[in-house]
């Protein structure tokens, strides 16, 4: 078995005569692994693993953004880390993985596109709430989609019956017909009550549709989709403003106050986890607060960072 001391070198050896990984890949690999040690101010002859958790790569990740490197780049050193650590758990020299909550970067997909909260707050602001059907209607779609994270499809499907005001949340039908709950706020599930007294006082409506056109037919996707378009091009500069940018920021602003992934993953109804995995880009503003905050070369004398 491995011991404590030289752990990098065997691994090299490992990739370099197991593993049969041109010198060219092992010089690689040894690169990043000197420039994480160097980061953690440790010589690489006398590396630890016990002593680094997942915080502490997600800091080193937050240096090399700092320093511009491409997220091909910091994949590249991320799935070098993986490797390593993968290494270690095959040589019973460690018992836990930190590696298995680091997330690569997306290197093919641009990250999503969201709405600032001051972009939000603008749109739903007060003098916004009150008006016409159709302006009243325009304003809690909206405020749906941000507080819900539901698709379209979902949103055009509500029906009446979907809505539990008692226990503030809400069902929805999602893909392949698979049902969740989402739960709302007190103040929009009030919202909602008052705009569907509303209709049914102004609209012959059709069916049990909650969101309706003007002339009693349920809503169809592009008028939805003109009705945010048209709206949130009044406050954001992005250059697509569709229902999926609110979906994006509704999940993007769970994920920056600190929800868990997973039951962000169950209240936008993703299938798997990898499907969620691409907002986490959103972890890094929390991370980056915490790594000035804790790293002591992060702060200048006088206690500024």
């Amino acid at each position: 078995m491995t011991n404590q001391s030289g752990m990098i070198n065997a691994f090299l050896q490992y990739l370099q005569y197991e593993k049969k990984f041109s010198s060219h890949t092992v010089l690689s690999y040894h690169t990043d692994l000197l420039q994480f040690c160097d980061f953690l101010k440790i010589n690489p002859e006398h590396f630890f693993p016990d002593s680094v958790t997942a915080t502490v790569i997600q800091q080193w990740i937050l240096t090399l953004l700092n320093k511009d490197n491409s997220a091909r780049t910091i994949s590249r050193k991320i799935s070098t880390l993986k490797s390593f650590w993968r290494f270690l758990m095959i040589q019973n020299l460690i018992k836990e993985n930190p590696t298995k909550k680091i997330i690569l970067p997306q290197t093919k997909k641009s990250l999503p596109a969201f709405y600032k909260q001051s972009e939000m707050e603008a749109v739903l602001s007060e003098e916004n709430r009150v008006g016409g059907f159709e302006q009243v209607r325009n304003r809690l779609i909206i405020d749906l989609f941000y507080q819900s994270g539901m698709r379209v499809s979902e949103l055009i499907s509500l029906k009446n019956s979907n809505f539990d005001y008692g226990g503030t949340q809400i069902s929805v039908i999602g893909k392949r017909n698979k049902e969740r709950i989402i739960p709302l706020g007190k103040s929009i599930c009030n919202d909602i009550a008052s705009y569907q007294q509303m209709r049914d006082e102004q609209i012959d409506v059709e069916d049990d549709s909650v969101f309706v056109l003007k002339s009693g037919k349920k809503m169809y996707s592009k008028a939805i989709y003109n009705i945010v378009h048209k709206k949130m091009s009044g406050v954001s500069t992005l250059q697509k403003q569709s229902p999926h940018v609110l979906r994006h920021t509704f999940a993007t602003t769970l994920l920056d106050k600190g929800a868990d992934m997973n039951a962000v993953k169950d209240l936008l109804g993703h299938s798997s986890l990898a499907a969620t995995q691409v907002y986490t880009h959103v972890s890094f503003s929390e991370l980056n607060k915490i790594y000035k905050q804790a790293h002591p070369r992060a702060i200048k004398k006088g206690g500024k960072v």
